[in-house]
């Protein structure tokens, strides 16, 4: 986890050494990761999975590494800032873009390069503690990135990571909004099962095998609530107001690697897009409930009589949403007339 050196590009803001802490902190996350793939490439370190590809893997982590680099010299980071809402001297956003892009590299070189079906399927099925354990670093990068009392204190990052109460119209869109998400996964499902069945038998029996055994109350309202909070306070609360709504979701759609390269995966970049979106005309909290419905609803499945009964709370909540929205902006309308 590289949470020294995030830790340290917040301490950095503000001082007077805070331009050549940028370089330094980017060209190390660069240099450190260009010599792990060095490592690998040649030989000396194994490749991180058994039987995988060690050139590849090397190859592609050092590509990542050397765009990193790049990327983390001022013009180019200069170039970035027109495009991006990033602040090319500020050393945490050098830093954040840096590491998401060796993080997105280190994604797509793993889905390359290794068998993550078989993988995954020979490992243990995830335990509650196991989904704690992979979620909370994301937690915890969020808060130490936006400076949780380092330059803001608790009410602050809450603030900056868009963790606030919602308003009753949201919570309704957020429910309305996992509905669609949901017939728009299984309507990906069935053109995977069409256009690449083999595809997508192997990811079924993965994510049967991860999640099998967190199958009681528990275990879903874990699988509905941990991911949610954990990636929504991260990609959509501290990362997507820097590196804008279409980078974060690629991101985000890299971390799932279960997936590999299939019809799910983009799938989950299009649900990343539209939570994004939900981000930035609502809160992170909005979206957090959206992702935990969406979750909980692919957790529990829907058949036999629940499908009538879903579909009818769905067109329910779209009405509803419809009416908020309608009724804000008529309050809008109405107040600017008054002015």
């Amino acid at each position: 986890m590289p949470l020294p050196l995030i830790v340290t590009a917040n301490a950095a803001i503000g001082k007077s050494w805070a331009s050549l802490a940028t370089g330094i902190l980017s060209g190390l996350a660069s240099g450190i990761t260009f010599l792990f793939g060095a490592l690998v490439f040649v030989g000396v370190l194994g490749p991180p999975v058994s039987g995988a590809s060690a050139a590849g893997i090397g190859a592609g982590v050092m590509v990542s590494a050397g765009i990193a680099a790049v990327l983390a010299s001022n013009p180019a980071r200069e170039r970035i800032a027109r495009i991006l809402p990033i602040d090319a001297d500020n050393p945490v956003h050098a830093l954040a873009l840096v590491l998401a892009v060796i993080w997105l590299g280190l994604n797509v070189t793993l889905v390359t390069f290794v068998d993550v079906f078989t993988i995954d399927q020979q490992q243990p099925p995830l335990t509650i503690f196991d989904l704690l354990a992979q979620e909370a670093p994301f937690l915890i990068i969020a808060a130490a990135g936006v400076g949780l009392y380092i330059r803001r204190d608790a009410t602050q990052v809450s603030a900056r990571l868009g963790v606030v109460m919602p308003a009753w119209w949201q919570v309704v869109l957020a429910l309305a909004a996992a509905g669609v998400f949901t017939a728009f996964a299984l309507a990906t499902v069935a053109l995977s099962q069409a256009l690449t069945p083999q595809v997508a038998h192997n990811i079924d029996v993965t994510t049967q095998h991860i999640y099998g055994g967190l199958g009681g109350p528990v275990g879903i309202a874990a699988i509905a609530l941990v991911p949610a909070i954990c990636e929504e306070v991260l990609f959509r609360g501290a990362l997507q107001p820097r590196l804008g709504l279409v980078v974060t979701a690629l991101l985000f759609a890299s971390i799932h690697t279960q997936y590999s390269i299939s019809f799910d995966t983009l799938a989950v970049f299009v649900l990343a897009l539209g939570l994004g979106l939900i981000r930035k005309y609502t809160n992170t909290t909005t979206s957090s409930i959206c992702h935990a419905m969406y979750n909980l609803i692919a957790a529990i499945g829907i058949g036999g009589e629940l499908v009538g009964f879903a579909v009818g709370a769905e067109v329910l909540l779209v009405v509803l949403t419809a009416y908020a929205l309608w009724s804000r902006r008529r309050g809008a309308a109405v107040s600017g007339l008054g002015s």
